[in-house]
């Protein structure tokens, strides 16, 4: 990899030494072969996106919802950026009207919608870091975080105040008042209020300040949020994030699309259904703000995305691998209920198509004809408007990152990146169609390298260069809040360990390869901690042996389990089955005695839904060191696991 098309090496490789493992060379993304993008002087926070771009486009369509009337969703509503900037400022003055000060932390919570921006940018405007909850944190952590964050003010959803409420008699030494995104009932306000906490509705809570003649400063070294990641084991981690982060995720994101593409103007549509409690909607959102863009939320239900996608007709749609494998069925499943000939002019369209991509050919040139007669109807689907598709959070299949380039009509693009490292820290580059199943090269705000992990059998130093990936950069978080013991775990000399690892292309880009630690992502973004699983699933009395499996394809887990001989010929005994051991255990209606009975102890043990079985396959021999599963001291080899039971582990996939 001396010389690549997309990377240019700007520092040498290291050798093992003092205890540290080998390092690759360090890369730069080719567009910033120079150095590393410069941060614009003049912005020094979010706040100066937004309020420069509502100096520009004041009349703009900033933010808008679907008028919701008897029960039944309208057309779209929206605010100027004008007067999404009034309210911003009277939330602004009532915050500080509370003695909220900068620096100090108000939370948000609730699905996206214009008043969770308006909240943020708010806390933006008075330099005060905002912490996102959400639920899938569970409400241990919820509660956690209010006090670990010392939150001084929590905008929320209507519906959430009653959970929160619930916890606040834990919660009071820093909250000083509730406020809703709508109304709140007497009832509930009443209850928060018994509490020692004051509760407010959106408008009350907007008349209360008084006007502002001048705005704290900011600087780019300020922390912006504090993000709260799942941990693999006890409390959430807080990812310090500054406003030169969430600048730099930004600038950067400009700075690929005007070199690649095409960037995003004030004519562009967003479309926001992804969490802004994480870290890839709030870039995007902050970058479209910052161009004058409007942006739209979803109803908040899974049902209706769609509907609400072709009502609002997006130029720019951002999703995760499940939402795109949901489209391709989708369209998959209209082409199979067709006709003979539509079918094979599909197959042909699509054939011509990819052939002239992969000749060189960009998204509008590839085929012009074919994109009118057949695939329009598709790109129609995603209301009609659709330009620029961005996927994140986890791998797109193969398969269908290329149905979508060839079939939606617009330019897609899948990155790779971490709240740690403020969303995307490769992406692949718009029209280069060579960079299917890979991440791209770094974007130009960091630099990468790969280092060892010998445990594993990943060389940084050989000819396919594999290891874990670190950064360091402009967009790099700046520690976990109140936590420097995890802090230190992660960096070092400067770059910071990401636990993924990756592959570089003979192109200089990025292959997701694996987890150095045992814990990854689904497909739809939420982290699994695979050992805390295996142990809990472990205090079932049917089990010997359990190995937990996922990856980030999936929605799902699914299990190897060496159920206890005993327990076994019990329920045989009980359920009047015959046969040995072996033979009970390639019963499918034992597989699903002990899947349920594994899923009970998680439940009981509080396991959350994503972290329940699917489906499980038994295995009569127990995991050896002659076969290399397991180490001498009986810790599970998972690469070598993974390799031995693919064949079933598939089997147990395609039976859920």
């Amino acid at each position: 990899m001396d010389k690549t098309a997309y990377t240019v090496k700007v520092g040498e490789a290291t050798p093992a030494a003092g205890g540290r493992p080998a390092a690759g060379p360090v890369y730069r993304s080719i567009y910033a072969k120079d150095g590393l993008m410069r941060l614009p002087q003049e912005i020094h926070s979010p706040w100066d996106f937004f309020s420069g771009a509502v100096k520009k486009y004041p009349k703009n369509r900033m933010l808008g919802r679907r008028q919701v009337s008897d029960g039944k969703a309208g057309d779209y509503v929206w605010q100027t950026y004008e007067q999404v900037y009034q309210k911003v400022i009277q939330i602004g003055a009532a915050i500080r009207g509370f003695g909220v000060k900068p620096g100090a932390h108000c939370a948000i919570y609730g699905s996206n919608c214009p008043e969770w921006v308006m909240a943020m940018q708010a806390c933006n405007s008075q330099g005060i870091c905002y912490v996102p909850l959400y639920d899938t944190l569970g409400q241990n952590a919820v509660e956690f975080i209010l006090d670990h964050a010392e939150i001084s003010i929590a905008f929320m959803q209507e519906s959430k105040i009653k959970s929160i409420a619930s916890i606040l008699p834990k919660c009071t030494a820093h909250i000083k008042a509730i406020v809703s995104f709508g109304d709140v009932p007497i009832e509930l306000k009443r209850e928060v209020e018994q509490l020692g906490v004051s509760c407010f509705s959106w408008e009350e809570f907007s008349t209360m300040g008084e006007d502002i003649q001048e705005l704290p400063k900011k600087q780019k070294d300020d922390i912006c949020t504090i993000m709260y990641t799942s941990g693999t084991t006890g409390e959430p981690k807080g990812v310090i994030i500054t406003n030169r982060a969430i600048v730099a995720g930004v600038t950067t994101t400009e700075h690929l699309l005007q070199l690649t593409d095409k960037v995003v103007d004030e004519y562009d549509s967003y479309f926001s259904y992804l969490p802004l409690a994480h870290i890839f909607d709030q870039v995007i959102g902050n970058y479209c703000i910052s161009k004058g863009a409007s942006i739209g939320f979803w109803q908040g239900d899974i049902r209706y995305l769609m509907e609400d996608v072709q009502v609002m007709k997006p130029t720019i749609f951002c999703g995760v691998p499940r939402v795109y494998d949901r489209i391709y069925t989708g369209i998959n499943q209209k082409i199979q209920s067709g006709g003979l000939i539509a079918k094979h002019l599909f197959q042909y369209a699509y054939n011509y198509k990819l052939g002239n991509l992969m000749n060189g050919f960009k998204q509008h040139e590839a085929s012009p004809f074919f994109d009118k007669i057949v695939f329009s109807k598709i790109k129609e689907g995603l209301g009609g408007r659709i330009r620029l598709m961005l996927s994140g959070a986890a791998p797109l299949p193969r398969h269908i990152e290329e149905f979508m380039r060839v079939t939606s009509c617009s330019v897609l693009a899948q990155g790779y990146g971490l709240t740690e490292s403020c969303s995307g820290c490769f992406t692949s580059i718009a029209n280069v169609i060579s960079m299917i199943g890979t991440v791209g090269p770094p974007v130009t705000a960091v630099e990468a390298r790969l280092e060892s992990v010998p445990e594993m059998g990943y060389d940084a130093l050989s000819s396919a260069p594999r290891g874990e990936i670190c950064l360091r950069g402009h967009t790099l978080f700046s520690g976990y809040y109140k936590r420097p013991d995890l802090t230190k775990e992660v960096f070092s000399d400067g770059w910071f360990h990401t636990g993924d690892i990756g592959e570089w292309q003979p192109d200089g880009t990025m292959k997701i390869i694996d987890r150095k630690k045992n814990i990854f992502k689904l497909s739809q973004g939420e982290y699994v901690a695979v050992e805390v699983l295996e142990s809990a699933y472990a205090q079932s009395q049917l089990v010997a042996s359990v190995w937990v499996y996922g990856n980030s394809f999936e929605s799902f887990l699914v299990a190897v389990v060496v159920p206890e001989k005993q327990a076994i010929e019990d329920w045989a005994a009980l359920n009047s089955k015959s046969g040995d051991y072996a033979e009970l255990c390639s019963d499918p209606k034992a597989r699903r005695y002990i899947q349920d009975e594994l899923n009970q102890t998680g439940k009981k043990l509080g396991l959350r839904g994503f972290e329940m079985l699917r489906a499980v396959h038994l295995e009569p021999v127990p995991f050896s060191i002659d076969k290399d599963l397991i180490t001498p001291t009986f810790k599970l080899k998972r690469p070598q696991l993974l390799k031995y039971y693919k064949e079933e582990q598939n089997y147990a996939a395609e039976s859920r």
